[in-house]
């Protein structure tokens, strides 16, 4: 790894964990970082892998701290922070073989939707099904609307300047 890749996957850490912080902390309690509906505008940041392989790990660590911060306001404990993360690692790695932007919407949409929502709905006692439906779709809310803007601005910014 060159110090140029490193420092994008930081780059790409820091701002998910800050555009995390940002959103919840104001309101910790009633927010929708965590729960059954989740709305986290860093998720937009999930699109990154599809044009920057660092944006791989710097999701993953970004969620990891992300996810260990709030700990004590989600609820979720360990299982969220290593669960979460790693969800978020594979469907990372899935985007980054995605043929198209679209097809690069669907495993963070689908991975968040599906997998977060088995403890989401254990520790908050909401059936499956309706957990698995408040989280995709603020994952698709997260990834096909900020997303879609985060890729457009990496995309041109990448053309003015050799990052």
């Amino acid at each position: 790894m060159n110090i140029r890749y490193l420092t994008k996957a930081s780059l790409i850490a820091a701002i998910y964990l800050v555009l995390i912080l940002i959103q919840a902390l104001p309101f910790p309690v009633a927010n929708l970082t965590f729960g059954p509906i989740q709305l986290r505008l860093a998720e937009g940041l999930t699109l990154l892998p599809f044009v920057e392989p660092a944006a791989i790990p710097g999701l993953f660590i970004g969620v990891l701290l992300a996810n260990f911060v709030l700990a004590p306001y989600s609820g979720f404990g360990l299982v969220d922070i290593i669960g979460g993360s790693l969800v978020t690692l594979a469907a990372a790695y899935l985007t980054s073989k995605a043929k198209n932007k679209y097809m690069a919407m669907v495993p963070p949409i689908v991975l968040n939707g599906l997998i977060v929502s088995i403890w989401v709905s254990y520790f908050t006692r909401i059936p499956y099904i309706y957990t698995v439906l408040g989280i995709s779709a603020g994952e698709a809310v997260s990834v096909v609307i900020f997303g879609s803007i985060i890729l457009y601005v990496y995309e041109k910014a990448s053309k003015y300047r050799e990052w």
